[in-house]
């Protein structure tokens, strides 16, 4: 007994071991972390090494478990002001865009295989949800600074949509397990109020849990070792307390995330540390075992129709729901064409999978496989090609700031302060005698290895350690005074235009200038007001504008998203992508009202040429009748 714990021990570590030194190859080549991570699980399984894993219970309540950390540190880390700029696509596209998908591929399913309709889409709502580990981890391994509106609505989608999968895939299991053959409108009826139910309640625990949380962790007195445990036990507690009572507790816990993360909690900064390592700990244990679940040997009986399948997913299904559920969003159409490719499916799909064989059914080892090929098809064929993608949409924008040294502390007894250490970096505005804030000065600074007061060492200079004592909802400002130039690529030196623009200026100074069109009512505003307008109430950095012969870029703006820096081009440098689909409402509208204009044209230039052609010969001469007479003797 005694000897099978060391060696379950070893065997169990030496695999997280080993899937710890894959990021490090996922990192330099940007390959998808999950791929490697469900890889060494399948060559370490049945029919690899031979390690003997066929336990459906454990599996998915490890997979549970695992899915619940990293939904509550998903919530913790997304900010309010991404979930206020994307909550309205990303929440149409995890509910209506998992329904549409679900649908899509259940039919095509229902075709390509041999599966009835309740199975068919029992599969499809098994592959309706996105993966966000597999996502934003390309993101990072490739150093790609996505426009913030495309990032958020990818966040927010995919921390929001797993719920709604989750409930499907389990609703269809229960019925297909009952030999239950409801009618289509029973059915439908029966999944709308099951829903309500599951996501209401799951919505109120996970609001009330996340309240419970930062509650407790500020009037508890705990030791910083034992405080994001204490966090994370909560965020478990929630995640259980919502499914005990028939809610949803995937969308318990990352609401109470949520809550909490944007909370004045104590100790932000150790606990985003502590889950920050807690999620990778997560993903790592859900993926391997369910690459141990896995059986290879069963995939080449039903290699051929899965990948069908999991191109349908990756080609059709996937942007048909996108595009539906962005209609009334009017985002630009390279927007809407990433944002229908980025739709990774990974350990949640797997993990649902694993419900039709917990629930006995007769093909339920079928629709795992079919489900896991489907998976791997979509990470190595969208995996890869994320970045480039999104280079070639013109979706990456230059990186704000360029490097930057810094450490947060949190001390005892300092409630809502931290301590932070800058390095100052070479070039950096610090470095070249900007003034720091009365309200940040540094407590200490530490030269050449000596330590002195702020007041008595002067200016500071490229490699000083400064250290200073704020609030923990400083402003960006201290990171962009300690941190050095952004290294702009070649491609982007004329990004941000050929000089700034002043947006407190008034646009008449600009229609003055360029002749650039605007209305009267557009000239009485601000130049930051006109841009803002023109995008639609809301800017983001990096925007564009074109007003005639010139065009505005969005250098920065500020904590409340107002427009602090504006850079003028006199000629287009963003890469323009031609993309011939994704047309939203906005677009459809504009291209009917052009149509109909193109269509009344000729029909109003038919009706001037006539009118012409009337009034020249009413202008024609009437001949004398001596010529005529005359003209007829001759």
């Amino acid at each position: 007994m005694e000897h099978a714990i060391y060696l379950v021990t070893l065997v169990g570590t030496a695999l997280v071991v080993a899937a710890a030194f894959s990021s490090l190859i996922a990192f330099r080549f940007g390959a998808p972390l999950l791929l490697l991570f469900l890889c060494i699980g399948l060559a370490t399984g049945t029919d690899g090494l031979g390690i003997e894993f066929d336990n459906a219970r454990l599996a998915y309540f490890a997979g549970s478990l695992a899915l619940a950390v990293i939904l509550f540190d998903s919530g913790f880390g997304t900010p309010l002001n991404a979930l206020r700029q994307a909550a309205a696509p990303a929440l149409s596209l995890a509910t209506f865009g998992v329904l549409l998908t679900t649908g899509l591929f259940g039919a095509a399913a229902h075709y390509f295989i041999d599966l009835t309709w309740l199975e068919s889409f029992l599969l499809g709502a098994a592959v309706a949800s996105t993966d966000a580990a597999a996502v934003f981890f390309l993101l990072r391994a490739g150093e790609i600074n996505l426009r913030e509106r495309v990032r958020s609505t990818l966040e927010v989608e995919s921390g929001t949509n797993d719920p709604i999968a989750i409930f499907l895939t389990i609703t269809l299991v229960e019925i297909i397990a009952a030999h239950a053959n409801p009618e289509a409108k029973m059915l439908v009826t029966d999944l709308f109020l099951g829903f309500l139910i599951n996501m209401g309640l799951g919505a109120i625990v996970g609001v009330l849990g996340g309240l419970a949380i930062v509650r407790l962790v500020d009037r508890l007195n705990l030791d910083h070792g034992l405080l994001p445990i204490f966090v994370l036990t909560l965020s478990l507690m929630v995640f259980a307390a919502a499914g005990a009572i028939g809610g949803s507790g995937f969308l318990a816990v990352y609401l109470a995330g949520l809550v909490a993360g944007n909370s004045d909690i104590r100790a932000v900064t150790i606990l985003k540390r502590f889950q920050d390592g807690m999620s990778w700990l997560a993903q790592i244990i859900m993926f391997l075992i369910l690459g141990l679940f896995a059986t290879p040997s069963q995939f080449p009986a039903i290699l051929v129709p899965a990948v069908l399948l999991g191109l349908f997913l990756i080609f059709v299904a996937r942007p048909i729901a996108v595009w539906v559920c962005l209609i009334p969003f009017r985002l630009p159409r390279p927007e809407i064409a990433f944002i229908s490719w980025v739709g990774l499916r990974g350990a949640v799909s797997i993990l649902l999978a694993i419900t039709p064989v917990l629930g006995g059914l007769e093909n339920g080892r079928f629709i795992f496989n079919i489900a896991f090929i489907v998976v791997l098809v979509s990470l190595v064929i969208q995996g890869w090609t994320v970045g480039p993608l999104a280079r070639r949409l013109g979706l990456i924008v230059p990186a704000r700031l360029g490097p930057l040294d810094k450490v947060e502390l949190e001390l005892p007894g300092s409630a809502h302060h931290e301590l932070l250490a800058y390095r100052v970096a070479p070039g950096s505005p610090v470095a070249r005698g900007e003034r720091i804030p009365r309200w940040a000065r540094p407590s200490l600074v530490l030269r050449d290895g000596r330590s002195m007061r702020f007041q008595d060492m002067g200016r500071l200079t490229a490699g000083d350690h400064v250290y200073i004592f704020v609030p923990d909802r400083y402003p960006r400002l201290l990171d962009k005074l300690f941190a050095s130039r952004a290294v702009v690529d070649p491609e982007d030196a004329d990004f941000f235009g050929a000089f700034a623009v002043d947006p407190a200026r008034s646009a008449a100074e600009l229609e003055a200038a360029y002749s650039t069109g605007l209305t009267e009512e557009e000239r009485k505003l601000t130049v930051g007001a006109l841009v803002t307008a023109r995008l639609g109430g809301h800017a983001e950095y990096a925007d564009r504008v074109l007003l005639g012969p010139i065009e505005l870029i969005v250098r920065d703006v500020d904590d409340k998203g107002r427009i602090t820096g504006l850079g003028l081009s006199f000629e287009p440098t963003a890469p323009v992508a031609r993309v011939p689909v994704f047309l939203s409402a906005g677009e459809i509208g504009d291209r009917i009202a052009a149509f109909v204009r193109n269509w009344r044209k000729p029909t109003e230039t038919q009706i001037a040429e006539t009118r012409i052609a009337e009034a020249q010969a009413d202008a024609k001469p009437t001949p004398e009748p001596a010529v005529e007479k005359a003209a007829t003797e001759n």
